[in-house]
């Protein structure tokens, strides 16, 4: 196998020569890129002018002279007299016209009607048949005889909140109405609108001619939850 031919020896050292500038310039740049980086560049920052003293709050008003108090007294004014309201004129009514007038109001509250039974939306038609046939036992009784329409609905809330935690099932005695004006019944409508609405009746129904026919009311009250027997 033939030898490779040997470079002559004028390229080998053109060679090494090169290389030498090469690294002497490197050398030499080093310094120069060291000065050129960013890092070493002086920051200029803008001067800030230093702060205002204060102004001395006794130097800005020594030429300030106080004012001279005068020996005044100032009395203190009546105050004015309050202008009478004029009294509204009141115009006498009659007891024929008062009558007359609340047998009217009884329409706008109650309604003209007064329904036999009531059962709240969602409950069956077996409730109803249930509370007639007595299927729940009287708890608590309640009667309203001789009492106006404010005292009547006011002992009727009390007594349906007292009577949630005695049973479900009670009774309200209205009366047939034989006493009022043109024989007319006002608690038995305004009774069994006030059931109604109330939020713990779940029906009502007229009672057995024995215990007051209509007018006295089978009320089925909700049970209370357990939380609401603790509070």
């Amino acid at each position: 196998m033939p030898l490779p031919a040997a470079r002559p020896p004028s390229t080998q050292s053109a060679t090494s020569t090169v290389c030498n500038l090469k690294k002497s310039l490197k050398d030499q740049l080093k310094p120069i890129k060291a000065q050129a980086r960013p890092s070493a560049l002086p920051v200029l920052r803008p001067a800030v002018p230093p702060p205002e003293p204060e102004p001395d709050f006794r130097q800005l008003f020594a030429d300030v002279v106080p004012l001279k108090h005068a020996p005044r007294h100032s009395p203190d004014l009546p105050k004015p007299r309050p202008k009478p309201r004029k009294k509204p004129q009141e115009t006498p009514i009659s007891a024929a016209l008062h009558a007359e007038l609340m047998r009217h109001a009884v329409g706008w509250f109650e309604p003209a009607e007064a329904d036999q039974s009531y059962a709240k939306p969602g409950q069956t038609s077996a409730t109803l048949r249930r509370l007639r046939a007595g299927h729940w036992p009287v708890a608590a009784e309640l009667d309203l005889h001789g009492l106006d329409r404010f005292a009547a609905q006011e002992r009727l809330a009390l007594f349906l909140y007292k009577a949630r935690y005695v049973g479900v099932c009670v009774q309200v005695i209205h009366g047939k109405g034989f006493g009022s004006i043109d024989g007319e019944p006002v608690l038995k409508r305004m009774v069994r609108g006030w059931l109604k609405h109330h939020p713990d009746v779940l029906a009502y129904c007229e009672a057995d001619e024995r215990c007051g026919g209509h007018g006295a009311l089978l009320v089925l009250m909700r049970t209370l939850r357990p939380h609401e027997r603790e509070s």
